[in-house]
């Protein structure tokens, strides 16, 4: 993915509204800035306003990130673009805007424990899966091993023997 990575940042340097960087989360402040922005596992591709940055999940291909950037790395509705959004997402960030620190965090809170929560369900989920699979994995590799075991393999020969025999006569 670095080359293809490379290739955009290349493609976008010097654009009026888009930038394409990358940061080291292994040490020093790039460590505390995907801790921030929760980056967990690498290579992560987040994009968006730089205070509320979104998971990119597209193909990591030149051809895909490229598409993306040229479609989605433009100024957008915002609080600081308020003029870019339509009436409904106006009166939603003039309704935030309009919360004091506390509520707003609050808010900001029960948020983001639904999205913990909804991760943890499906890890919790995806273990439970593992589990089912790893046993039903195990099953039908014994059951296999049964089966070739119980002369399988010498009952074809036998038939293949048999059928030989009658297609000489």
């Amino acid at each position: 993915m670095k080359p293809a990575w490379d290739k955009l940042a290349a493609a976008f340097d010097g654009h009026k509204t888009a930038l394409i960087g990358d940061v080291d989360c292994t040490a020093g402040d790039g460590k505390e800035l995907c801790s921030t922005h929760g980056v967990e596992g690498f290579p992560t591709i987040k994009y968006g306003d730089p205070s509320g940055l979104e998971n990119y999940e597209g193909g990591r291909d030149f051809d895909s990130l490229e598409k993306f950037a040229q479609e989605n790395l433009k100024p957008m509705c915002s609080p600081t673009n308020i003029d870019l959004c339509d009436a409904e997402k106006k009166a939603e960030i003039e309704k935030f805007m309009a919360l004091d620190d506390a509520a707003l965090d609050a808010l900001i809170e029960g948020k983001d424990k639904e999205s913990a929560d909804a991760e943890k369900e499906f890890e919790e989920a995806v273990k439970k899966l593992q589990e089912t699979y790893e046993g039903l994995e195990k099953t039908k590799t014994k059951k296999l091993q049964d089966v070739k075991d119980s002369g399988l393999g010498l009952m074809k020969a036998v038939k293949a023997s048999l059928q030989k025999k009658k297609e000489e006569l």
